[in-house]
């Protein structure tokens, strides 16, 4: 890659798309390559960090699966904890649990109840916003927990699905790397 490569251009070439996945009709979005991309990975990172560089963040919050991956990425960057945001009966301690809405119904996202205090400055972290239902769930589920969200990461928005403005209607700053327009 040209060093003076745009960061669009980086990210979009290390995204690689899959046709027809999970259903027919949808084009999936796959930060895998990115993942394993050491120059994309570390670019898609320092940007999603740069805007909070100096900033007082006690958490990073990431969702299962691929926020794990960026939040812990973050959370280093940011000298932050880190908070697992997982599908119901995958932490081992007491948790707090929140349903959220997805395409085909509901489900349920929990995290440990001792994970954050009241009033820590939290960024919730994940690869992709869509229809921001999953990302609705999460903000759920750290408000009933008294903590202020600074705001909510992506490295992909999906704009026509709607899940960036949805997270904004609930006061949430949502910052997002590149858009794929019409998925």
């Amino acid at each position: 890659m040209a060093a003076s490569q745009t960061l669009q251009d980086t990210l979009l070439s290390a995204i690689r798309t899959i046709p027809d996945y999970p259903k027919p009709g949808i084009l999936f979005r796959d930060i895998t390559t990115l993942l394993g991309d050491a120059r994309a990975f570390r670019r898609a990172v320092d940007e999603l960090v740069q805007p909070y560089a100096g900033a007082k963040i006690d958490k990073i919050a990431g969702i299962e699966a691929r926020g794990f991956i960026l939040g812990g990425a973050i959370a280093h960057q940011l000298s932050s904890g880190f908070i697992p945001i997982r599908k119901k009966g995958k932490l081992p301690h007491d948790t707090v649990r929140v349903a959220y809405s997805l395409e085909y119904g509901i489900d349920e996202m929990e995290m440990h109840r001792d994970a954050v205090q009241p009033g820590e400055k939290v960024i919730l972290v994940d690869d992709l916003i869509a229809t921001g239902g999953t990302a609705e769930g999460a903000v759920k589920l750290l408000g009933q927990m008294g903590t202020e969200i600074v705001a909510a990461c992506f490295v992909i928005d999906l704009p026509d699905l709607g899940g960036r403005a949805r997270l904004e209607a609930l006061g949430v700053d949502v910052h997002t790397l590149i858009a794929f327009e019409g998925d």
